[in-house]
């Protein structure tokens, strides 16, 4: 196979116009050309008057050696897909493996256990997805918050109720296997080639069932409304769980888990640290939604041909003189802003987009970074805490129901709370308070938030626009700690695998599926 790289198309091009731009890249006639494979799309919008996709392609050909050796064009080259190999399994104990968690962390660890004969347990605290989607648009809808199945808990994790992005920074061979996967449960095939794919919110819940089959069809023992309560040690090493399920509470022997809890599983964290798992605070951000007219963002990142283009997104960071950071994360074009509380008495905002990506309004979260500095304690779930403070600061401010505080841009920049909101529309169900954000944000964050808004504006017009809405508070944008793992991928406690982006090892769905797998690796060779 030949990949040839950084083709310009048009945008109404297609496969037939990339095979004849490869065909003259190598000297071919275009019928030489036997196959030719989409590897990476993405959008050079760099030029407002010259809009146009750069395309990746992967060519067969016959003879690839000779026809490379007679081309002088350095986009080209010989490439070869290496198949993922899983090591060999040398686990030999008689007991099944536990998986902890049901998010991309914990249904990789346990698809690929599964797949190389070491069929886990998997107990997910939440239920299935079918039923937690009822539960979830219900407390939109009304304000009645279930705490055993929200936008936080339940299969598929956090990121079933997100965008679906699968973008990620890390480089790891194995993610292609992770969106091979995803195809096969019913993602759509643009993944494998998109620069910035997604796979939508709708779409994921699909997939997600689909790899729950899949673990049942394997052999599986897949049990909702389980959760992890205690350990039972025995000479450093696990040796039993204790689990609270429908029935009540129950022991299960056990020398090997899985622990992908989700950044959002509090009491798992606290039965952890009473039980003397070793953790340590970790860095996250804090912050609150943003939203815009997704017509003005996509004119203003595409120019005049931004219709004829997917809906844009932003990705934006600057470093300010007081020596805090501020960064837009999860950007949800179309989307809208989601109620994403997990605990009474806590508000906490995320974004989420469908496939379409089709809704009026643009969010994204706008967010400082706080490190264990700022949380006033080295105690490992001060991190928690902190998080806490500020959930229960926006579900005061917003008057209870969970209806969030929400402010304009331009009375957030002057110092006044908002009476009324401007022309951009809340997306937030079920419901926003106009009011001042800064009585629900560590002054250090608001002013930071306030001095990254015209530096925003000036590499995105509009970002800073009056009638922009800030809806609070964004808390769980990572976990805030992480569960001490060795080189093994075992704690301390032999025959436990912190895992994902709950334990502190990952951040997004990708990355935490990529981890699944190799603690999924790390359990089948030791």
């Amino acid at each position: 196979m030949l990949r040839i790289q950084n083709i310009a198309l048009s945008l109404d091009g297609g496969i037939p116009q990339l095979k004849k731009k490869a065909a003259r890249i190598l000297d071919l006639r275009p019928e030489a050309i036997t196959g030719l494979t989409l590897a990476r799309q993405s959008i050079d919008a760099r030029k407002k008057s010259d809009v146009h996709y750069v395309c990746t392609v992967d060519v067969a050909v016959t003879d690839e050696e000779k026809v490379l050796a007679r081309c002088r064009d350095r986009r080209v080259s010989l490439h070869q897909d290496i198949p993922y190999a899983f090591p060999p399994v040398r686990r030999s104990s008689p007991l099944p493996p536990v998986v902890v968690g049901m998010g991309p962390a914990g249904l990789f660890a346990a698809l690929f256990l599964a797949r190389n004969g070491l069929a886990p347990i998997v107990l997910e605290r939440g239920r299935p997805v079918e039923e937690r989607t009822v539960d979830v648009e219900r407390f939109w809808s009304t304000g009645q918050l279930d705490p055993a199945s929200n936008v936080q808990f339940g299969e598929g994790g956090a990121g079933t109720f997100s965008d679906g992005k699968l973008n990620t920074g890390t480089h790891d061979p194995r993610i292609a296997t992770v969106f091979r996967e995803l195809v096969a449960a019913g993602a759509p095939a643009d993944i494998l080639y998109q620069h910035k794919p997604h796979i939508g919110t709708d779409v994921l819940r699909d997939v997600v069932k689909n790899i729950r089959l899949e673990l049942l069809r394997l052999g599986c023992d897949v049990r909702f409304g389980h959760k992890l309560s205690g350990l039972t040690l025995r000479d450093g090493a696990v040796a039993g769980l204790t689990v609270e399920g429908p029935q009540g509470a129950y022991q299960l022997p056990c020398d090997a888990l899985v622990l992908s809890p989700g950044h959002s599983a509090r009491d798992t964290f606290q039965m952890l640290h009473e039980a003397g798992v070793p953790m340590e605070q970790k860095a996250f951000a804090i912050g609150v939604r943003i939203e815009h007219p997704q017509s003005a963002v996509s004119l203003a990142q595409f120019g005049p041909a931004w219709e004829k283009l997917p809906a844009a997104d932003y990705k934006l960071s600057c470093h300010l003189p007081n020596g805090r950071s501020a960064f837009t994360f999860c950007v949800c074009p179309g989307g809208e802003v989601v109620a994403a509380a997990s605990e009474e008495g806590r508000l906490v905002t995320n974004g989420m987009s469908r496939r379409a990506r089709d809704g009026k309004n643009i969010n994204g979260g706008f967010l400082v970074g706080v490190n264990p500095a700022d949380f006033g304690s080295d105690h490992p779930l001060a991190g928690v805490a902190f998080q806490r403070h500020w959930e229960e600061a926006a579900f005061r401010l917003g008057g209870g129901g969970y209806l969030a505080p929400a402010q304009t841009v331009g009375d957030f920049l002057a110092g006044r709370p908002s009476v009324r909101l401007g022309s951009v529309e809340p997306t937030y169900r079920p419901g926003v308070i106009p009011t001042e954000l800064d009585r629900c944000l560590p002054g250090y964050v608001a002013d930071t938030l306030r001095g990254a808004l015209p530096v925003f504006d000036q590499k995105l017009r509009g970002f800073a626009a009056p009638d922009s809405l800030l809806t609070g508070v964004e808390t769980r944008s990572s976990s805030p700690l992480r569960i001490i793992r060795r080189e093994n991928f075992q704690s301390v406690i032999t025959g436990l695998y912190p895992c994902g982006e709950g334990a502190g090892y990952a951040g997004g769905i990708t990355s935490a599926a990529v981890d699944g797998i190799r603690v999924a690796e790390a359990v089948a060779s030791q």
